[in-house]
């Protein structure tokens, strides 16, 4: 039988491993197996309101064990520390628990086709202090770690604490679509927790978004996007710093090339990405930001039996440039891996699919402020919405995925559920 390995959880990892195991898994004409670090999954684009409290982790995560059950495949927790080759294993570095002790050994698992999709991680550019001083939005549990301190900091300025009023500063490095939304995530926090009774003052928070190019969400093309978001940004008061290039953080903030001091109380750090460095100890090709060379069909260029796709590959397009790191191009690529993987299993003498990069919109959703986006960008320019029509749009992406995932009647159901219970529950999550 044959063997696909699935190495990362993500929404493109999901989408792939759910298409396979419905249709090759469940048939026994596979054996499909998904392997990632953590026991569940959240959506990415969520975990900024996953690290302010505005989703509730209980409703909107997914327990990889019982999808697997449902859905034709098997599910293995581990990390991917190494890819032997000759023999076609990947290699599980041993799980450790808080305090070392091993939980689960080294572990070996077969495949005749290998997916690596395992994202990337925020770029530090070798700036000293970035590691040691910022927090970061890459993993579920970072955003996890960072509700708890934002929750804590907020509480320490309630005056039914009796502690002296002082300024919350908070820096986020990154205009990009993290970056701004986190911005606006954060003073939806400090206006919903005013409301539960905190004697939170007004001017408690500020908020420092800093950009290294000339302008917010410096990916995105439509000027209208980009002007409507900083205006946005501007009402609720977020500084907004544009040609702005970080040197250094320190425990107290942070180092511009200009000789500037920004003084912070806690720095996000959301300013570009990068393959995580575990991928140089695979033996595949990378490129200078760790990303995984493939060809335009998603396969390693060393090894055909190998592909990566989304943030972790570095594929080229005709043109000569390189397929962008967008949620919705990770996705295309997985469901084409999938079917070339398909094309290679029965011997078709068809060509593997290539990928070309399409940009089918961006949507930027600043929390419950405002919401603006462009649609099917590729044709000449797309359309801008913006307000309530944006907004529909925008969850329609989430609840697409729902779908993708547990097919239409419980995709629709787990909506339904969803939207009750934010009806009956905190705002925000308070525990």
């Amino acid at each position: 039988m044959t063997k696909i390995v699935i190495v990362g959880g993500g929404a493109g990892g999901m989408e792939i491993v759910t298409k396979l195991g419905r249709k090759l898994g469940r048939k026994g004409s596979a054996s499909i197996t998904l392997i990632d670090r953590a026991d569940h999954h959240i959506w990415k684009p969520l975990l900024h309101e996953l690290a302010t409290g505005s989703l509730d982790e209980g409703l909107n995560a997914l327990d990889y064990r019982m999808h697997a059950s449902q859905n034709g495949y098997r599910f293995e927790q581990g990390v991917l520390s190494a890819i032997d080759q000759v023999d076609r294993r990947v290699i599980l570095a041993p799980m450790r628990d808080e305090k070392g002790d091993e939980i689960l050994p080294e572990r070996q698992i077969d495949f005749d086709y290998l997916v690596i999709g395992v994202g990337a991680i925020t770029n530090d550019f070798g700036i000293d202090g970035v590691r040691q001083h910022c927090d970061f939005l890459d993993l579920t549990e970072q955003a996890m770690a960072l509700r708890v301190k934002i929750r804590r900091r907020f509480l320490k300025h309630a005056k039914e604490h009796d502690v002296e009023q002082r300024h919350f500063k908070i820096s986020i490095v990154g205009a990009g679509a993290t970056g701004v939304e986190m911005a606006a995530e954060m003073h939806h926090a400090a206006a919903t927790l005013r409301g539960y009774g905190y004697e939170i003052s007004e001017d408690l928070l500020q908020v420092n978004l800093i950009e290294a190019s000339n302008r917010v969400l410096p990916r995105i093309d439509t000027a209208r996007i980009c002007d409507a978001v900083e205006e946005e940004l501007d009402k609720l008061g977020v500084k907004v710093m544009t040609n702005t290039r970080i040197t250094e953080v320190t425990p107290k903030g942070l180092q511009t090339l200009d000789g500037q001091f920004i003084e912070s109380d806690m720095t996000l750090w959301a300013a570009g990405v990068k393959g995580h460095e575990s991928l140089r100890e695979l033996g595949l090709e990378l490129n200078q930001n760790d990303q995984i060379m493939v060809k335009p069909s998603c396969q390693t260029l060393t090894n055909d039996r190998i592909f990566a796709f989304g943030d972790c590959a570095a594929c080229p397009q005709p043109d000569g440039s390189w397929v962008p790191p967008r949620g919705q191009t990770a996705r295309q690529m997985a469901l084409m891996v999938g079917d070339n993987i398909q094309k290679l299993m029965v011997g078709s003498q068809e060509p593997l699919e290539e990928y070309l990069y399409k940009d089918l919109g961006s949507f930027v959703n600043l929390s419950k402020f405002h919401t603006v986006g462009n649609m099917l960008s590729f044709l000449g320019g797309g359309m801008t919405v913006e307000g309530k029509m944006a907004r529909l749009v925008y969850t329609s992406l989430y609840r697409r995925h729902l779908i993708a995932l547990h097919g239409i009647g419980k995709g629709l159901l787990l909506m339904l559920l969803n939207g009750i219970q934010r009806l009956v529950r905190p705002e925000l999550k308070l525990h």
